[in-house]
């Protein structure tokens, strides 16, 4: 494992995003692996998969897209979020159609900077920890912050885990 310079990271969408608003962030690198998930990042940063927390992109019945914000080792209910909504039905959208409305590849999801503006679900929960690793908008690096700092996206709170 090699050190990384803190100067040394992508600046993404998603960095100018933060630096934008002026949210405090620690940059952490690690080496992505393809279907790798939460647990490859959590174990190389050495924190709790719990504080790993995903970005992802949904749509709903009427291919409307949401992204919903969700601990690493969490499930999202789809079903739960949709009746919360009030849509019949909600599904990940296809890594194109993602790519599409947020400019980041699957793996390198950030909710911050996306291209097109998306309703933005946080699992309540996560605002209890203090420290969120969070995607910085490219595979591998993750972006260390205070769960708090999320109110920049105007989230909507949901409580829809599962194991």
């Amino acid at each position: 494992m090699s050190k990384h310079n803190k100067s040394d990271y992508p600046v993404t969408p998603a960095v100018r995003f933060l630096r934008a608003h002026k949210i405090a962030f620690e940059p952490c690198l690690y080496p992505y692996v393809e279907h790798g998930g939460t647990a490859v990042a959590a174990a190389h940063l050495a924190v709790d998969e719990h504080a790993v927390v995903k970005t992802i992109v949904l749509e709903d019945d009427k291919k409307k897209g949401l992204i919903c914000i969700m601990h690493g080792d969490k499930q999202i209910s789809t079903r739960n979020l949709a009746r919360e909504l009030g849509a019949k039905h909600i599904e990940p959208a296809t890594p194109e159609q993602a790519n599409k409305w947020t400019g980041y590849l699957v793996g390198g999801t950030s909710p911050f900077g996306i291209k097109t503006r998306l309703p933005i679900y946080v699992e309540e929960t996560i605002y209890a920890l203090p420290t969120i690793y969070i995607n910085g908008g490219k595979r591998g690096f993750l972006v260390a912050m205070k769960p708090q700092d999320l109110a920049a996206l105007q989230p909507i709170s949901v409580h829809v885990a599962t194991e």
